[in-house]
């Protein structure tokens, strides 16, 4: 089995970042969801409501290391942005259920993404101490941390798998007479990690990984929501795959697909390495 995708997303729900190798960190990869966006009631803003976020690129050093600021913003019809790392108090804001603190940007970053998003109500926050949040009791440990990902530090999503699922979401659009779709890409499922070369949902009787020489603990399968079912590039919604994972994936009424990790070491890891399951 090998390493064959690797995605860092600096902005919670923006564009997917590819990189050739990452350092994994006990958050997880350097700089994965760092930034997030939230409306006035300081609550989480992702693209499950703003399809347009996944068109905004984030990138930092460690995505594009032509970048020298510590995030720079793109987005079509804007001029790109350099953002700082914000010197201000931390709020109080919302993640879903948990109530955590961040740092609000600047005043220029502000005005950027709401221009670029087309809300006045949006403000881009930044995760000053990851270390700070405490992770779902009972799947993790006191000293596991991250920043604004869903759940977990890390997800991994297996290639074999996808066949798969592709497999059956075809049977379905041929039992009902509908229109053959195209495969559902893996961006779609926006993993950190992509493997190839177990056996599909192999996943699900994994209890760690090794990449390289990194050590990762499986915390629980990935549930998945309506986010998956947007497509990124037209930002259109159909069926597919909530409808296949729920006649096939589905567990105490939740439709799984991939795995959360949570790192057991710091390290390098790259597009190409090993990986190593028990």
């Amino acid at each position: 089995m090998r390493l064959v995708q690797l995605n860092v997303h600096p902005l919670k729900s923006g564009a997917i970042r590819p990189v050739t190798s990452a350092d994994v960190l006990r958050r997880g990869l350097r700089d994965d969801r760092s930034w997030m966006l939230v409306d006035a009631s300081s609550r989480l803003v992702s693209a499950r409501e703003l399809h347009a976020m996944f068109h905004v690129v984030a990138d930092t050093p460690a995505t594009d290391p032509s970048v020298t600021s510590p995030l720079r913003l793109r987005a079509a019809g804007m001029d790109d942005l350099a953002v700082e790392v914000p010197d201000a108090e931390p709020v109080p804001i919302r993640l879903f259920s948990l109530d955590l603190k961040a740092v609000p940007a600047g005043a220029e970053a502000q005005a950027w993404v709401r221009r670029a998003l087309g809300r006045d109500d949006l403000r881009l926050v930044w995760c000053h101490d990851p270390a700070a949040r405490n992770l779902q009791p009972g799947f993790s440990t006191p000293d596991d941390h991250t920043a604004f990902a869903d759940a977990f530090p890390v997800t991994v999503a297996s290639l074999s798998s996808l066949r798969r699922l592709n497999d059956w979401i075809l049977e379905r659009a041929l039992e009902t007479g509908e229109e053959p779709p195209e495969p559902l890409p893996v961006e779609r499922f926006r993993a950190n990690l992509v493997v190839d070369g177990d056996e599909p949902f192999g996943e699900d009787h994994w209890s760690e990984v090794r990449v390289g020489d990194v050590r990762f603990r499986v915390a629980k399968p990935t549930s998945r929501c309506v986010m998956t079912t947007i497509d990124p590039a037209s930002l259109t919604t159909a069926k597919e795959p909530i409808r296949t994972l729920a006649r096939h994936r589905l567990v105490d009424g939740k439709t799984m697909f991939a795995v959360h990790l949570l790192p057991l070491d710091v390290g390098r890891i790259s597009v190409g390495d090993a990986v190593t399951v028990t």
